[in-house]
């Protein structure tokens, strides 16, 4: 008995340690870090904070402004190491997947290299947006680059995480699929206003409404597709309860995202803490979503071979 016991410890062991599993943690802490590094942008954008360090890859010169510290510096400055320490991050998934790829699924070397060319894409726009002083278009290519690489993530994450799907998905997938892809593009939507400051200047004086309105308007789709979502995973029997409880957060996400957006929008953004939260949720909810979209492709694809 104490044998059995011991060679299924031993077996457990192995694989807590094996290539496939010390890759699948390294991606969920990455993607944690990402996401923190995307709410601490976003902190950065709206206190002002972006050119606080004058130069690019360094900060006033130093690898640490000890002089020149104080609110706005730190929060560039510690931008900047998170995303340096997600960069090496990066580089080691990539490294890993490579060199234990015969034991590892033949897609997962090439996800982990796409993962790090938008990672250093990621670090050539964030240099850019310094140099050439918070450009809109440059910084809202910084934010779709970080979300589009968030995701990315999330997808690997996802893939290699333990799942026995029940078959009963239906065309929950492609509404998941369509209901991310919205989400990413209001996301955009939502930089582009941020970058261009179109808030305050329609406010202002009757300029860049359109941008503005764009925005508010095009919340619209991605709202009707994810409440699609949930009301379809309600309807749904034997649905796998990862994907029901999966549903239930985009639909409790979004709630909260649109009460924000709303508070947001009549405080004129001067709640910085709002903001920022916005911005995060917005993030949570489009992981939350692919996480949701690629279980249930797994899900589809296990029960339809043919698929």
């Amino acid at each position: 008995m104490n044998e059995f016991v011991l060679e299924q410890q031993n077996e457990a062991a192995a694989q807590h340690n094996s290539p496939k599993e010390v890759i699948r943690r390294l991606v969920w802490k990455i993607c944690i870090a990402t996401l923190i590094l995307m709410a601490i942008g976003s902190a950065t954008r709206v206190m002002n904070a972006g050119l606080a360090c004058p130069d690019w890859p360094l900060c006033y010169g130093e690898l640490v402004p000890a002089k020149q510290m104080n609110l706005q510096v730190f929060l560039e400055w510690f931008h900047r190491l998170d995303a340096a320490l997600i960069g090496f991050s990066a580089i080691a998934l990539a490294s890993l997947s490579w060199w234990h790829r015969r034991v590892l699924p033949n897609w997962l070397p090439w996800a982990a290299t796409f993962a790090l060319f938008l990672i250093v894409f990621q670090g050539v726009l964030g240099g850019l947006t310094v140099t050439e002083l918070l450009r809109f278009d440059i910084v809202t290519a910084h934010l779709g680059t970080a979300l589009l690489f968030f995701t990315t993530l999330l997808v690997i994450g996802t893939a290699l995480s333990p799942y026995q799907g029940t078959g009963t998905v239906g065309k929950l997938p492609w509404v998941a699929l369509v209901a991310a892809i919205l989400v990413y593009l209001q996301s955009l939507l939502g930089a582009l206003v941020g970058s261009r400051w179109a808030l305050h200047q329609c406010l202002a004086g009757d300029q860049l409404c359109g941008v503005m309105y764009s925005h508010i308007f095009g919340l619209i789709p991605p709202t009707l597709a994810t409440l699609a979502i949930v009301l379809m995973s309600w309807r749904t029997p034997a649905l796998h309860p990862t994907l029901r409880r999966l549903a239930n957060i985009a639909g409790s996400l979004l709630i909260l995202q649109l009460l924000l957006g709303v508070a947001t929008f009549r405080l004129h953004l001067q709640v910085e803490p709002l903001t920022v939260t916005h911005q995060a949720v917005g993030a949570t909810l489009l992981g939350t979503l692919v996480v949701f979209t690629v279980l249930a492709l797994r899900d589809r694809t296990v029960h339809n071979p043919s698929c």
